[in-house]
Order: structure tokens, then C-alpha cells, then sequence
């Protein structure tokens, strides 16, 4: 069997959508069942969709939840279990804490060594808006266990602006619920989610894919989904925000490191049809529809690429 590393990155609602079509793309182009993965990668947004997929949710019944179409019977019972209208569901930021956030002092004696999404982290404001409507729908899942097979939660440790990896040999004990809550607590939205003693906040502040975890690893094939970056069409039509193009240029340095371990990666990314349905709002579900057909479309355009066809035999 192939080994297949597949990094699901933070997006918000938004990006919950894009995944949902990527990953319906995949197996409607190869007959490769994401669930089958060696070893899933969640940040943020991302983290929730490992989590659906490592409890049997499948790329389809993903797919169909957010074009609101029928779900198979599997897929219907799973979702009956969490609670939720459907697969997607994710609650909107709705208010911020104007009492300030104590944690950036630390970070400030040496702010060289942190990253500027994680120092804005601690220098904004902590959220008030808990985060159990999330982990409380992947805890009707778990309970409180994590997966059976290989999966990583990212998140950022707040006092000292690590990044942890749940579910990664050496990293702290915690549950598949509130690893992705922590992945999920965007700062001065959310609160911080307290694992061990230690407050810990949206994994995307250090990176929205942190796809060098992988490197090293043996895979056969690595394949990214980064709702948050963007291909050059998009650009061109000037649709590109300047943190787009970061995360861009941040994704090309992790791809790197993972392709010079011997690794081949594929990697998708919005295109100008994807970001015009997604919108500047990567917490507004109500675009998740219309991003999902244009995603699904544009994966499928992508995979039929006779360029990338040497990557994709690794699926078969």
C-alpha cells in the first residue's frame, strides 16, 4: 500500500468548503479514499476535516453536506451523532475581549525569535467565545480518545509561541476534541483552550499548513490543500490579498523542505474561479456552496494535468 501524507491547512467555514471539494476531486479523478491516509495533518480549519475523515466521514459525503445535498446513509448517521445540521458546521467568530492579552510579555523579551502571526496572537486581545460547539461535536465522535490511525492536530502554545503537534510522539497528552479546539481558537475570537495547565490558540498563527512536519517521513506523496493561499490566475486578476501571497511564499519554503527529504508533494490551491467564490470572509458560510463546485471543478481540471500525473501514480 501507499504511503500517503495528506496536510488539510486553516481557512475558516471557507476553507472547510474548499477541503470538501479537493478531497471529493481527488477520489472521483484516482478511486484514493482520503480516509486511507498514513498520516493526516490538521491546522484549524483543517484539524475538523482530519477528525470527520479519521471517524469514517467520506470525501463525498463531505462534498455533499456543503452543496447541501443528500447524504449517504453513513454519512447521515455520523452526522446525527455529532449534532450538527451538517458536516461543515462551524460557528462564526461574534465578538472580541477588550481586557487584553496578558501572554505577549513573555514573547516580547526576545519577539526576533517569534513569528509575527503568533506575536499578533499574543499582542491581540483574548477571545471570549468558547470553542465547545466545535469540540463538543468531534467529543460525540472520540469521547475522550484520538484517532486509531496517524493524525496531528496542530496548535500554537501561547506562552512561549511553540508549535505543538497533538497526536505526535512526544507531544502532551490530550484528546482528538481538544486538540481541535485548540487548533480551531482563533485569537480575539475564541478563547484560548487550556490542555495540561497550558493556554494554546488557533495553529495557523504559526503556520496555515505547516506541511514541513512531514518531511522526513518516508511518504510516497504528500498532498497540501491550502485554501488560504492562491495560484497565479488569481493574482493576475487581482484577487491575491498581500496575506495570500505570504502564505504562498511560506508554503513554497515547507514544500521544498519536504521535496529535498525525497518526497514528491502535489499541492492545490485556489484559483481565480475559487477565490471569487470564497470572498474576502473566510468566516461567511454561506459562500461554502459555490466554493465546494468551483473547488471540486478545478481539482478535477488539475488532476487530468498530464504534469502531474507522475505524482498521482503513487494513489493508484
Amino acid at each position: 500500500m501507499p504511503r500517503i501524507g495528506l496536510v488539510l491547512g486553516a481557512g475558516g467555514a471557507v476553507g472547510h468548503a474548499y477541503h470538501a471539494g479537493v478531497l471529493a476531486g481527488i477520489e472521483q479523478a484516482t478511486g484514493w479514499d482520503p480516509r486511507r491516509a498514513e498520516l493526516l495533518v490538521g491546522t484549524s480549519a483543517g484539524s475538523i476535516v482530519a477528525a470527520l475523515l479519521r471517524a469514517g466521514w467520506s470525501a463525498p459525503d463531505l462534498a455533499k453536506g456543503s452543496l447541501r445535498e443528500q447524504l449517504s446513509p453513513a454519512g447521515a448517521a455520523l452526522l446525527a451523532k455529532t449534532g450538527a445540521r451538517q458536516p461543515l458546521e462551524t460557528p462564526g467568530p461574534q465578538h472580541l475581549d477588550v481586557a487584553g492579552g496578558p501572554s505577549a510579555a513573555g514573547l516580547l523579551l526576545r519577539p526576533w525569535r517569534i513569528r509575527p502571526g503568533v506575536l499578533a496572537a499574543a499582542l491581540l486581545p483574548a477571545g471570549k467565545v468558547p470553542t465547545e460547539a466545535i469540540g463538543g461535536a468531534i467529543r460525540a465522535l472520540y469521547g475522550t480518545a484520538w484517532a486509531e490511525r496517524p493524525t496531528w492536530v496542530c496548535a500554537t502554545r501561547l506562552e512561549d509561541g511553540k508549535l505543538v503537534a497533538f497526536g505526535r510522539q512526544g507531544a502532551p497528552p490530550a484528546s482528538l476534541a481538544e486538540a481541535v479546539a485548540a487548533s480551531c481558537a482563533i485569537p480575539a475570537y475564541f478563547r484560548p483552550v487550556l490542555i495540561g495547565g497550558r493556554r494554546y490558540v488557533d495553529g495557523g498563527t504559526h503556520s496555515v499548513t505547516n506541511a514541513d512536519l512531514v518531511a522526513g517521513l518516508g511518504l510516497d506523496l504528500v498532498i497540501v490543500s491550502c485554501p488560504m493561499g492562491g495560484t497565479r490566475d488569481a493574482i493576475s486578476a487581482g484577487l491575491d490579498l498581500p496575506l495570500r501571497a505570504g502564505v504562498r511564499t511560506r508554503l513554497a519554503r515547507e514544500i521544498a523542505q519536504v521535496r529535498r527529504q525525497g518526497t514528491p508533494v502535489l499541492t492545490l490551491q485556489p484559483t481565480r474561479a475559487e477565490r471569487r467564490a470564497m470572498g474576502n470572509n473566510p468566516m461567511n458560510p454561506r459562500v461554502g456552496r459555490a466554493v465546494t463546485a468551483a473547488t471540486l471543478e478545478s481539482t478535477l481540471a488539475r488532476l487530468g494535468d498530464p504534469d502531474v500525473e507522475e505524482r498521482l501514480a503513487a494513489l493508484a
